[in-house]
Parts: structure tokens; sequence; C-alpha cells
């Protein structure tokens, strides 16, 4: 079943990543791709474009990067070990989608895979690569089959493989599919993992730019980053920027997302700098009955923010600076009839077991904070494990452990803690109760 989509536009000068789909939903094959303009990105840049002029071109369309992280994708293309005194290297999708209450790169690898590969054979001509890697989600069965039905496509047109587009450029793209561990969206543990390693992350630098996959310099890239790609090479980099309509220095579109009690939940293109409202009511708004008790912006490793905060632009540096993150971009809601402690405790437990254990403050420190969310939802915390639990989220945050899982973790539970104290201290013994919100069961976020 794909995400629904609840605006749709047919003008590729707007909508650059949906456009092209279909109204069915169906799968976009490449006579349908190229009809629309399809790889037309791919031959003109081989044609007029060196790798340096492309690799510009990203920087000016400032594309910071759509798997959560938010880095400029050309100035990490920028620092890519290239030319004749380096060895060629790799081009790896980042597709383990398993940010909780994300599923937009699902939908653009099940219905326009083409776009995918097109961006990736742009990227790999810029950063002196000459072989691509999708490393996918493993549940992802559906997005497995559609790509691997686009690369033999692909393949068999002459775009992949030798002499892409009668150029003298090579590149292929193989699939990889992942066995369903988060850690692998972190992107060194990821490159441990498709080198058949524990998927456990690096110590950096050096970065994967100069020594990433079997030692090659290596650029890692998100799918929604990667689809941006040939717009960007088709239009320019300045074009790409215009796109958010002066709303945000944060170049060009995006896919935002709505999940939870809402009329319409699914997925939307839309310019960066657009507000949290404006996406809530492209949603049809709370379902009826309900008003909005807190969000998150981005997936569950982002703070949560309140309905006041649905003001402000859905941009990397603003969601920043109100103390959350973009993130992902797939605001999740909450109703005032869901316990917010249930739901921090949900979220802890994920975290907690997705850690691959290899630095303590994560390995220790998660399951210890979920020992004392379980007891604080049950109603038989103790005086202080706020306190602990406010302690353990600072001890694991930022540059205190090897990578960023656990400071993912920290954000949602030190925001909770934050903005709905009084929901936790209702779970103190000899505190007085209040009446028992709605639980979230696990696995619902």
């Amino acid at each position: 079943m794909t995400s629904h989509l609840f605006s749709t536009s047919t003008n590729g000068e707007t909508h650059p990543l949906t456009y092209r789909l279909r109204e069915d939903r169906g799968y976009v094959d490449l006579t349908e791709f190229q009809q629309k303009d399809g790889y037309e990105a791919l031959r003109t840049t081989l044609r007029d474009l060196s790798p340096d002029d492309l690799i510009e071109n990203m920087k000016t369309a400032n594309l910071r990067g759509r798997g959560g992280g938010g880095f400029s994708a050309g100035v990490k293309w920028s620092l890519t070990a290239r030319g004749d005194d380096h060895p060629r290297g790799y081009i790896v999708c980042n597709a383990d989608e398993m940010e909780p209450g994300t599923f937009k790169d699902r939908m653009l690898m099940e219905e326009i895979p083409h776009l995918l590969i097109e961006g990736m054979i742009l990227a790999g001509y810029a950063n002196n690569a000459r072989m691509g890697y999708i490393f996918l989600r493993g549940e992802y069965v559906l997005a497995a089959e559609r790509i691997e039905q686009a690369l033999s496509e692909a393949r068999e047109a002459g775009i992949l493989g030798p002499k892409v587009c009668d150029s003298d450029f090579d590149f292929d793209i193989f699939l990889h599919t992942g066995a369903g561990r988060y850690i692998c969206g972190e992107e060194t543990a990821l490159i441990n993992s498709l080198e058949g390693r524990r998927a456990n992350p690096r110590s950096k630098p050096p970065f994967p730019g100069q020594s990433g996959a079997w030692g090659k310099p290596t650029v890692v890239n998100n799918v929604e980053t990667l689809c941006n790609v040939p717009a960007i090479a088709l239009h320019g980099g300045e074009w790409y920027q215009n796109l958010s309509g002066g709303r945000s220095d944060d170049g060009g579109t995006k896919i935002f997302g709505v999940s939870g009690r809402v009329k319409r939940p699914g997925l939307v293109e839309l310019p960066m700098g657009v507000t949290g409202a404006e996406l809530l009511d492209m949603a049809g708004g709370m379902r009826d009955g309900l008003e909005l008790k807190t969000w998150l912006p981005g997936g569950g490793s982002t703070g949560f923010l309140l309905p006041e905060h649905l003001e402000l632009p859905l941009e990397f540096d603003a969601i920043g600076k109100a103390g959350s993150r973009l993130g992902t971009g797939l605001m999740t809601v909450v109703a005032p009839n869901q316990s917010v402690v249930s739901l921090t405790r949900n979220l802890e437990e994920f975290f907690a077991r997705e850690s691959c254990g290899w630095c303590t403050p994560c390995r220790d420190g998660l399951p210890w904070s979920v020992k004392l969310l379980r007891a604080i939802e049950r109603g038989e915390g103790e005086e202080g494990d706020i306190d602990m639990l406010v302690s353990l989220a600072h001890d694991i945050g930022p540059g205190k452990t090897f990578c960023a899982h656990a400071p993912g973790a920290a954000m949602p539970l030190e925001t909770a803690i934050e903005h709905f104290r009084h929901e936790f201290e209702a779970g103190i013994r000899h505190q007085k109760r209040e009446a028992h919100a709605e639980p979230i069961p696990v696995g619902s976020v």
C-alpha cells in the first residue's frame, strides 16, 4: 500500500519531485518517465557540463540533506576526493528509511525509481564514481521489486553500464537490502553493513568522502536528496534556490507529510519555508472533536513542539532555534487524549532496541530511561526519577556519544519533560494523580 498524496501537480517547474507521478499511483516505467523529460538532465549534463560545473550548481541550489541531517549536498560533494590522483569511488543511496513517522522515500522508490537512478548517475559523474549502491530497508519489498525493474530497464536502454547514454562515462547501480536496523541510517554504520561487517559507526575522520566503502571515496546521500539532483542539473542552482519563493534560505521544495489523528494523513511536495499550520491545514486539520496538543516536526528523533510553533517556517534553522529539528519533515501530531509519557516511552523503547551498543552512554543510558518511563507510566515512579531522566538525556546528548543515535533519542525525551512535566509528575508515587490520558500502544508511532 502506498502513501496518500493529498496534493498533486503536473507542473515540473514547481513540483520537480512529484509531477511525474501517475494518478493511479502506479509504477512510472522508463517509457513514461522519458516522455516526461526523464534522463534529459543526465544527457544534457554529460554533453554540456563538467563535474565541477554540476557541483557548483548543487552548492548554489543549497540543497540540504533530506534524510534529516540537513547538511549541504553541494558542499558534501565538493569535499569528496576526486581527480586522477584518487581512486574512483562509490555513490551510496541511504534508503534505510526507519525513522518513526517517516514514509516519503518509500513513495519515491515504489512509484518513480527512475528519478532516483538518474540522480545517482549524476552524483557519480560529479564525484568520480563508477558504481552505486542502493542500501534499502529490507521490509520495503515492493520498492525492491520496482527498483530492480527500473535498473533492468535502464541497463537495456544503455542508460546504465558502459558508456552511459553513448558518452565516455561508465556507471552501474546495484541494490542491497539491509537486515533491518535503524543504526544503518548513520552513514558509516551503513557502509560497514554494506561491506558485510557489523553495523557500528566508524570514527571520523577519515570521512567517507576520503575513505568510505572498501577504503574508496564514498558519497552517501538520502533518497529524496538524490531525487532532487536531476532538476538542479537541468534548470540550474539559482532556479532551484528560487523555488522557495523567498520564504527560506534553504533551497527548493521538499516532500512534507503528516501522520497521526488528522483527517487526511499523507504526503505533499511544498516549498521550503511553508509553515506547520499550512501543512496541517492541507491534511484537513485534526479529526473532528480533537485539538492539537503537541507535534513532532520530522520523525521520532526530533523534539516536541507546541501549537504556537505552528506558525514557524518548516526549515532547518527556524525549527532548530525553537528547540527541535526539521528532521525528515514529516509531522506527527498528538491529540489531548494521548499521553505524552506513553508516547515518549514508546519512542525510547525503539531507540534503546536499535542501539548498536558500541558506546556506553547509548547502550546503558537508553534502557535506563525506558525503565524509568515504564515506572512513571504505571504510576510507580519514585521521587527523583524525572530529574534522573533529565540527567540521562543530557549525558547522551550531542558530543557525548560515538554517533548521533543517542542524541536523537534524547531530544524527544528532553522536550517532552520540558513541555509536559506535569504528566510525568502525575506518575510519581504520592503525587496528586490526574485523570489518566489514553496510552499509546507500543508500535503505534
